[in-house]
């Protein structure tokens, strides 16, 4: 059974520890306190209100609530006991004790600890008395100018002084003024070392250590390391300066310190740290932390291959020696900290951030640490406010990758460095020589590309060819394929801007369709069979798994198309494309009898019927513009579709494969009854058709006659696209278009339908002078009558010209959500004054939420299960409804009793239907009491929510006669009919303004 987690903390790290947590199938969820704005709710990931602080209200809610683990992010809550505290309330809690946790709390302890077991470190002294400090920083034969505070000062407890005064001075800060209170009690003085920093990081079981990549922190706030210590302004991992020394860490720290703890009775169970300084005489420790370092984590955990929460079983369980964890091989990872103006000194908090979405779509992973929620906008509440991570297949293009990531989020004042890993990258140039791969070209990528995708080409195989890659050209047979007088027909297009959809979604697969769609759809129209494909595929570099999912998909749609993929082309061109960046190309060669080549100009005539075949949506044209409209609507790829089907986000719909028409139209074109076929590609429906028509033909569309996707819809309505701006850029919904005679036209339509969507969408007829070639009538009103309304929409007065903005709606419900339905009927209207943005259910999975999501709007679960208590569920509710900016609350079956002060803060704002006509027959079961009391006239009621149960002002009644013979049920159907009506009407009411609760209660009329 799936477990609930419970991480604790609200940093950067909390938010990758719970991301990473989240990507375990053996994880139902994954919640986090307090948490930040990044984990206020996404996915399995939300937020919870328990105290930390309180072990003993902690562990109560874990067992309340079935939390089987606990992961705790931040040093302090591990030296203040709480895995010895929920582990003796039988709370499984992952970190090391309070005594191991001494090895980060007490420097002095750590020190002592690493004299007494020969773990290498710089020579020091601890004190208690500030003066036996400064004699020990004048007298000592090092120069003893680092000094720390012994116990826990956020991370900000360590002062490297220039000389003896300022070490001295750092002395008196620390134990005269308290600079960091009462870790400083004990100081802890040290020889300065000289060398390179870098981070160190081991799972330990208690007996054996599995260490992780090693990492590198920036702690300086500048780029060049200038400017103030910080707690992290960004890290990269793997580090290649620690490559030939590992073992040696892993000896002579990792294990020893492990073994030193298990010998003084104290195993270590957990994430153990170690902060090295590379010096000459070899590593040496300069400080031990006792969980995953902030923002080391941001970088470990990406590069991660196993499931951590099986990683972190493993190490409770002492099984790491015979399941250690597997890592990304070739690959790096990096983490840029974008932190508020004036940090690390003082800084303001509640700025806005913008660009997250963006951020996404780009393929990286932002992880918020100093974040909150205000307003539905995410703003800044702390110093360090988020960190963005790249992970590629190089180091400098992680670091190109993220700071575009970076460049892409937007606060005022941000501050962040741009040479995150620099050092690395200076060792990496400094030794190696040159080659081809370092110019950008790898050779080895190529090669291994061709391997994975020759058994792909082999099953393209047809007659005439055989698809065999390797050659320096490729050979078709046109004899072997039966041709007697063939005429060769050739074609070649790409995919466009569709390309930049699929990088930023990381969705490669379905291109190969698209391409080879586009150019078999264009050699159909000469009559021809598709016989063989190439591609051309170019890159900046070279990723192989990108590559081969792109040329698979190419291999599959040629198995569709009937025709062999002979050869191909990958180029790898540094510094021709961004990273993440390529392109495509296609070449369709075909052949046709001469007898049967197309069109047939001299047959086709005034009066021949159109018969059009369904697309799959966009297609590959017209992404530019679909792109446009998307920025327009603030919309990311990520985003839950306002067009499509249930469930699918924005990026997943407009990347649905262009469909390949070869293999349904070849047998009905070599029939003879097709006179002319026009595939719907670049131009739209009013370019493409006349291609393959005499000039003196004028074309006459009815678009009222086929079925228009939702997608094309949205695109109108959202981008305000004039019809002849959408027929002329996109299919609207037709892919191809046949030429027939009245006479042929029944017999292939119905060949057509046997297969896919067709209709009879028009006819040809004479061009007058001056006349359009192509009339599209019916268009604009079979685009709105198609798919949802649009979200943005605004509504005119009555009494004028004046637009307005709709109020914001949540509809809450528990169930089917009947009375949803007729609410968003209602708001889809353009002269509404309602926009329903959210639909919240306290159960999962329920109906209502698929048919918010069909409907394009936005929902969240708040399960009450998971709540210890009404307010804290009620809670919850509210700040979700905050977040969309709510002004108006509508109960739909929702089955929840709210708390007085959750009602008192929305009073006036909150609508409930009830099936009665109150204040008769309160409470449930109102249509039995109506049965049992005998009345004659049932009904239903809309009102303003009060405290008392169905007690508040009545705004719509509408009455229902009960019949003779009526049972419960039967009843219950009629009043819901009503329900469907009434409900809608009293929205519209509340929501324009004409109906407002009074101060005193009651209803009061707008004059």
């Amino acid at each position: 059974m799936a477990e609930r987690v419970l991480v604790v903390g609200s940093g950067g790290r909390e938010h990758t520890l719970a991301w990473k947590l989240a990507q375990s199938s053996q994880v139902q969820q994954v919640l986090v306190a307090p948490g930040n704005a990044g984990t206020a709710s996404c996915g399995k990931i939300s937020n919870s209100e328990v105290s930390v602080s309180n072990h003993t209200i902690l562990a109560q809610f874990c067992k309340d609530h079935h939390v089987g683990l606990v992961v705790v992010g931040p040093e302090v809550p591990l030296a203040a006991g709480i895995v010895d505290d929920l582990t003796a309330a039988g709370v499984p809690c992952f970190g090391p004790s309070a005594k191991a946790a001494q090895l980060e709390a007490s420097k002095s302890f750590s020190k002592a600890f690493m004299e007494r077991h020969g773990i290498p470190t710089a020579r020091y002294g601890s004190f208690t008395d500030a003066q036996e400090a400064c004699n020990y920083i004048r007298t000592a034969e090092f120069p003893a100018l680092v000094v720390k505070a012994s116990g826990l000062a956020a991370g900000k407890g360590v002062i490297v002084a220039r000389d003896q005064d300022e070490a001295c001075q750092a002395v008196m800060d620390i134990m005269k003024d308290r600079a960091f209170g009462s870790a400083g009690e004990t100081v802890v003085v040290e020889e300065l070392l000289e060398g390179e920093e870098v981070s160190c990081l081991c799972f330990s079981d208690g007996s054996s250590v599995s260490p992780m990549p090693p990492a590198q922190d920036h702690k300086r706030l500048q780029d060049g390391d200038l400017g103030p210590n910080t707690g992290g302004m960004g890290a990269y991992c793997p580090t290649p300066q620690v490559h030939t020394l590992l073992q040696d860490i892993r000896e002579t720290v990792l294990q020893k310190t492990v073994d030193g703890m298990k010998e003084e009775g104290t195993p270590y169970v957990g994430v153990l740290y170690a902060g090295l300084m590379l010096t000459k005489q070899g590593p040496k420790v300069l400080e031990f932390n006792c969980r995953f370092g902030d923002p080391e984590c941001q970088v470990l955990l990406p590069l991660l291959q196993s499931d951590l929460y099986q990683v972190i079983l493993n190490t409770m369980s002492g099984k790491l020696a015979s399941s250690a964890p597997v890592w990304q091989q070739d690959s790096s990872a990096v983490t840029v900290v974008m932190a508020s103006a004036g940090y690390p000194g003082s800084y303001k908090k509640g700025v806005e951030i913008t660009g997250l979405s963006q951020v996404q779509d780009m393929g990286l992973q932002v992880f918020h640490a100093g974040t909150a929620l205000k307003d539905g906008a995410v703003v800044s509440s702390g110093g360090r406010v988020l960190t963005v991570t790249a992970v590629r297949s190089s180091l400098e293009t992680a670091l190109q990758a993220a700071n575009q990531g970076v460049a892409a989020v937007s606060f005022p004042g941000s501050v962040y460095r741009h040479d995150i890993g620099h050092r690395a990258i200076a060792h990496l140039n400094k030794h190696r020589g040159l080659t081809y791969k370092d110019s950008g070209v790898d050779i080895a990528a190529g090669n291994k590309l061709v391997d994975m995708i020759k058994p792909l080409a082999k099953a393209t195989s047809r007659a005439g060819c055989n698809a065999e890659l390797g050659g320096f050209a490729g050979l078709f047979d046109l004899k072997a394929a039966g041709f007697i007088d063939p005429i060769l027909v050739s074609g070649t297009d790409g995919v466009g801007t569709k390309l930049k959809i699929a990088q930023a979604c990381s969705q490669h697969g379905g291109l190969g369709q698209d391409l080879v769609a586009m150019c078999v759809n264009d050699v159909l129209a000469q009559g021809a069979e598709p016989l063989f494909f190439l591609d051309y595929f170019s890159c900046g570099i070279l990723d192989v798994d990108v590559a081969a999912s792109v040329v698979g998909g190419i291999a599959k749609a040629c198995e569709m198309a009937g025709c062999a993929l002979l050869g191909g082309e990958t180029a790898e061109m540094p510094g021709v494309y961004a990273p993440g960046e390529y392109d495509l190309a296609g070449f369709c060669v075909g052949a046709v009898e001469r007898g049967a080549l197309l069109p047939r100009l001299g047959d086709i005539a005034e009066g021949d019927m159109l018969i059009g075949v369904a697309s799959s949506g966009v297609h590959s044209n017209g992404f530019s513009l679909v792109r446009k409209v998307l920025e327009k609507a603030d919309l990311s790829y990520g985003s839950p579709a306002p067009f499509g089907k249930s469930g699918q986000t924005v990026g997943e719909v407009l990347l649905t494969p262009t469909k390949i028409y070869s293999r349904l139209l070849l047998p009905i074109l070599r029939s003879g009854a097709v006179k002319a076929y026009a595939h719907i590609t670049g131009g739209g429906l009013l370019e493409n058709i006349p291609r393959v028509l005499p000039q003196e033909l004028a074309v006459d569309l009815d678009a009222s006659r086929w079925s228009i996707p939702a997608v094309f819809n949205w695109l109108h309505k959202e981008g305000g696209l004039s019809e002849e701006e959408m027929a002329r850029t996109f299919n609207c919904g037709l892919g191809a278009v046949l030429v027939v005679s009245p006479l042929d036209a029944q017999r292939v339509l119905r060949q057509l339908q046997a297969q896919e969507e067709a209709w009879i969408v028009g006819s040809l007829a004479h061009k007058q002078p001056g006349a359009e070639p192509v009339v599209v009538r019916n268009l604009k009103h079979s685009l709105l009558s198609a798919g949802p309304a649009s979200s943005a929409e605004l509504v005119v007065e009555q009494n004028g010209n004046t637009p307005h903005k709709r109020t914001r709606v949540a509809v809450l419900i528990s169930g089917t959500g009947t009375n949803l339905q007729a609410l968003i009927e209602q708001a889809k209207r353009p002269s509404s004054s309602a926009e329903i943005v959210v639909v919240i259910s306290n159960r999962p999975g329920v109906q209502g939420l698929k048919r918010a999501s069909l409907a394009g709007i936005q929902t969240r679960v708040v399960d009450h299960k998971l709540y210890g208590s009404r307010a804290e569920f009620d809670g919850t509710i509210d700040r979700v409804l905050e977040e969309f900016g709510v002004e108006l609350v509508c109960l739909a079956g929702f089955m929840r009793i709210l708390t007085g002060t959750f009602v008192k803060k929305w009073n006036g704002k909150l609508l409930n239907i009830h099936p009665s006509l109150l204040p008769s027959f309160k409470g449930v079961n109102a249509q039995k009491q109506a049965l049992q009391a005998g009345v004659r006239v049932a009904g239903c009621t809309v009102h303003f929510v009060a405290e008392e149960v169905d007690a508040g002002a009545i705004i719509v009644q509408e009455a229902v006669p009960v019949m003779v013979g009526d049972t419960e049920e039967s009843l219950c159907d009629r009043i819901r009919e009503a329900e469907h009506r009434a409900f809608p009407a009293a929205l519209e009411l509340v929501a324009s303004g004409a109906v407002r609760l009074g101060e005193d209660g009651h209803i009061t009329w707008k004059s």
